[in-house]
């Protein structure tokens, strides 16, 4: 019996600690592919390269470097680079949340994301510090998931994203299955001028906050259980579908 063909990617790069440590983990499991882009592409979401052409360097065995986004990693090793469809596809690991409405943003979860859209069985991994100090549970907690995706499948349209609390691995208090929290952001535009006078801006703020609802990824993470979010190819709302067909929208 071949082991299954499993193709990881990554929004930071591929010089980042938390995607060799991924990649190691998943070794276990099958034959470990990496397309991952060859600079940092944080919350690029779910973009595609459609107006310069893309570059694919081999970086060592099995690892290739693409100057693209993640969706184009998966987008080029699924459609054309890989010898055979991928069995799981998995992206991280990320040194930050991805809770709530980061989903939107971020494009670790658009790697995974994409992955669905193909048809193949997708998760994201991230590590909920900025400056983590225990990638390898995150790590641990990828290859149990990823060999649970592997034995049971997931829906149909249907990827994960999986958020670890930066503990020990003995310190989690477990995992849950949970929905999307709602985030509050403090963006803040920084207006400033270059030395010859020129205006330019930065998109920053700080760190930002949440509704507290139990149950959502956002609540469980502060009680050091992991959190695993089925996220959903279709975004549609039903229930304003009723709603809406009561306007009279004139032509």
């Amino acid at each position: 019996m071949t082991s299954p063909c499993i193709l990881v990617t990554n929004d930071d790069g591929i010089h980042a600690p938390g995607l060799g440590i991924l990649a190691q983990a998943l070794e276990a499991l099958g034959e470990v592919w990496v397309y991952a882009p060859d600079r940092e592409q944080s919350a690029v979401g779910h973009g595609v390269s459609l107006h310069h052409p893309l570059r694919v360097t081999p970086f060592r065995d099995r690892w290739f470097m693409v100057d693209g986004t993640p969706t184009d990693c998966v987008m080029l090793a699924v459609r054309d680079l890989l010898r055979e469809r991928p069995a799981l596809i998995v992206s991280g690991i990320n040194p930050g949340a991805n809770l709530g409405d980061d989903v939107t943003y971020s494009g670790t979860v658009a790697g995974a994301y994409e992955g669905m859209l193909l048809g193949v069985p997708s998760m994201a991994v991230s590590n909920v510090s900025y400056a983590p100090k225990h990638l390898d549970t995150a790590g641990a907690v990828a290859e149990r998931v990823a060999r649970s995706i592997l034995e049971h499948g997931l829906p149909p349209e249907t990827m994960l994203n999986v958020n670890v609390p930066d503990v020990p691995e003995p310190e989690l208090a477990g995992l849950a299955i949970t929905r999307m929290g709602r985030r509050h952001y403090e963006d803040e535009i920084v207006r400033r001028e270059d030395p010859r006078g020129r205006v330019y801006y930065w998109i920053g703020g700080g760190p930002p906050t949440h509704h507290a609802e139990s149950g959502t990824d956002l609540e469980v993470v502060e009680r050091n259980l992991v959190s695993v979010t089925p996220l959903h190819r279709d975004l549609t709302n039903h229930q304003a579908i009723t709603y809406l067909e009561q306007w009279e929208f004139r032509p």
